[in-house]
């Protein structure tokens, strides 16, 4: 059972099927590797001038990095939706009951973590979908390292949290 809304979710292994084909299509047809976080690089060539987000690795992916970024939202929001309603809340749970900063702590807490996230994701050279599905289905020693880098990280992260601080 899906926490939110109590429905019933996919099988894992549906879900792994749906990602091998979205994979396996994207290298066949158009000879792309699986990857999110240079879609945030091509959101923001469009509004922003600097010749890093000019170079032609950026720009030659708007075609279809574009559409899957917004697919991703899209699937999103219908998934919240069908699985029962979209309700949009501040409420983070222990962080509001331990912590207790308020909406603009809230903020500043989500703005510290997205610029975490990017640093990591730009020094491991990508994020967790590139490395984590296309990298280690080819077999990358890099993006195992990577994936098993993020994955210990984020398992001390939550145990520093929840068992330490909070």
């Amino acid at each position: 059972m899906l926490i939110l809304h109590q429905t019933q979710a996919i099988h894992w292994a549906l879900a792994g099927l749906g990602i091998s084909f979205v994979t396996i299509t994207l290298l066949a047809v158009a000879n792309r590797r699986l990857g999110v976080s240079t879609g945030f690089e091509d959101l923001c060539s469009l509004v922003l001038d600097a010749p890093y987000f000019k170079r032609s690795a950026v720009t030659s992916g708007r075609p279809w990095r574009l559409p899957l970024l917004g697919g991703l939202l899209i699937g999103g929001v219908l998934s919240a939706v069908l699985g029962g309603g979209w309700s949009p809340t501040w409420d983070l749970g222990m962080f509001d009951t331990d912590i207790g900063w308020g909406n603009g702590g809230k903020v500043i807490w989500m703005f510290a973590g997205g610029l975490f996230i990017g640093f990591g994701t730009r020094l491991a050279g990508g994020c967790t979908s590139g490395h984590g599905i296309f990298g280690l289905s080819n077999l990358e020693l890099p993006s195992l390292v990577t994936t098993v880098s993020f994955m210990g990280a984020g398992v001390v992260t939550t145990n520093l949290l929840y068992r330490v601080i909070l």
